[in-house]
């Protein structure tokens, strides 16, 4: 896309008569006269309309910042995406409210829909203690975001591929009695990437600043 400066040149005419003594001076005359507006050219003198491009230019389009994070779903490896930094992309990302969760020393946060289990999503990956006992289990998908100054930020490379190996297996849950157990998922059950982010309609918060989720 351009954009073009194109000049719009209007042409009026208007014939008077005049009394003088040569040519010279009844073309000084009448000039002296119009300055003086004593003729005065209006929609009724116009005769016609030409346009001229003057200039082109690129039109610079401004990038709307982008942040690199991964993405876990249900049933399928670890993706890494880019995603815009707006509260409402990290709601489509998640598909619904947005619930952060530090349970790491890196300076990550775990992004997903606060409301996930309530909505009955599929179970997804487990959480464990640093002795390895399951303490919760994420629903639906989520995101592993890193932590700015203020705000949630790109992954560097070494935490995007420390997390990516983390939570590389999807996992599935069994129950047993008041139980549930999490285990690999084989890989030929392994679901194929299909799309980076949900499409759902998703309500939203008026901010995405971290501490305030």
């Amino acid at each position: 896309m351009k954009e073009y400066d194109v000049k719009i040149t209007e042409t009026l005419e208007k014939t008077v008569t005049v009394e003088a003594e040569s040519r010279d001076a009844a073309e000084e005359q009448v000039k002296a006269a119009y300055y003086n507006s004593e003729y005065i050219l209006d929609a009724e003198n116009f005769t016609g309309v030409e346009f001229g491009t003057q200039a082109e230019r690129e039109i610079q389009h401004e990038q709307a910042p982008m942040m690199d994070v991964l993405l876990v779903r249900p049933n399928m490896y670890p993706q890494p995406v880019q995603i815009g930094c707006e509260l409402e992309d990290l709601q489509k990302a998640v598909g619904g409210d947005i619930q952060a969760v530090y349970p790491y020393e890196d300076p990550v946060a775990l992004l997903m829909d606060e409301e996930s289990k309530m909505f009955g999503k599929d179970l997804n990956r487990a959480l464990r203690d640093e002795d390895g006992n399951m303490y919760d289990i994420i629903a639906g998908d989520f995101l592993v975001v890193g932590l700015g100054e203020e705000d949630f930020s790109s992954l560097s490379p070494d935490l995007m591929k420390k997390y990516e190996e983390h939570f590389h297996q999807p996992e599935m849950f069994v129950r047993l009695g008041r139980s549930i157990m999490a285990m690999p998922l084989p890989d030929d059950k392994v679901k194929k990437v299909d799309a980076p982010a949900k499409d759902a309609p998703v309500p939203h918060k008026s901010s995405h600043d971290r501490d305030s989720l």
